[in-house]
């Protein structure tokens, strides 16, 4: 693997293909407005990152990461990725994304929604629980004491492959399981951005260890937390 592509290049997205870059890959970086509007972001990245279309993305990615708003996710092109892993960063806010019954009643994921969408593809779920400033702060060389990210997927190789690039970027992985499960991680839960953060402040990172991640998994109630979280978005 050797090419990143990247639909969406808001926080997550950016700091996504920076990370990326940093440990070796090249990057193609997307967004909905047009590659001309990723000058000044290809600029920052360097050589080896360029700009394309979402399509042209998903096309040149070997593993892509879609980090589009939750309501554009329809926008997502199916036909390149087909047979290829994709990772989802969503979360459901129904302020930005407008009420989606399915999730509000529990029926679906987030992710349900995306890998419904991409029917050939193989989505995992992962980056949805960390606040940017601290993805960009955390990222620690293999040996060191690293933060721990879950990752939810209904494929065992998919999943495999997404901890591969975990590990090159600086992170652990925890698997949280099926993407049935993958609202265990998303806004309103206790995993969500506030263990990556030091005394409640999202700009101020500190490191979540494998054992805390595992604990606030299991913590997780889907009957007492609304979706619509005050904490900040990673997004």
């Amino acid at each position: 693997m050797t090419t990143i592509g990247l639909i969406g290049s808001g926080n997550i997205g950016s700091t996504v293909a920076r990370l990326a870059i940093d440990a070796g890959y090249d990057v193609v970086v997307s967004n909905s407005r047009g590659p001309e509007t990723l000058v000044d972001l290809v600029e920052q990245l360097g050589d080896r990152a360029r700009a394309a279309t979402a399509a042209e993305a998903a096309e040149a990615g070997d593993l892509v990461v879609v980090t589009v708003p939750l309501h554009a996710y329809r926008q997502v092109p199916v036909e390149p990725l087909a047979g290829k892993t994709v990772i989802d960063t969503n979360n459901y806010y129904p302020e930005r994304d407008g009420r989606i019954d399915a999730l509000e009643d529990g029926t679906a994921t987030t992710s349900g929604l995306l890998q419904a969408h991409l029917p050939q593809s193989h989505v995992v779920k992962v980056f949805n629980n960390i606040f940017f400033v601290a993805l960009a702060a955390l990222a620690r060389p293999q040996g060191d004491e690293r933060s721990t990210l879950p990752l939810f997927g209904d494929d065992e190789g998919a999943k495999a492959e997404v901890t591969a690039f975990l590990d090159a970027l600086g992170y652990d992985a925890h698997d949280g399981g099926t993407l049935d499960e993958s609202w265990r991680s998303e806004n309103g839960r206790p995993v969500y951005v506030m263990p990556y953060a030091s005394d409640g402040d999202v700009n101020s990172p500190s490191r979540g260890d494998a054992a805390t991640v595992r604990e606030l998994l299991a913590q997780a109630d889907r009957s007492d937390v609304q979706p619509a979280s005050q904490a900040a978005p990673p997004s």
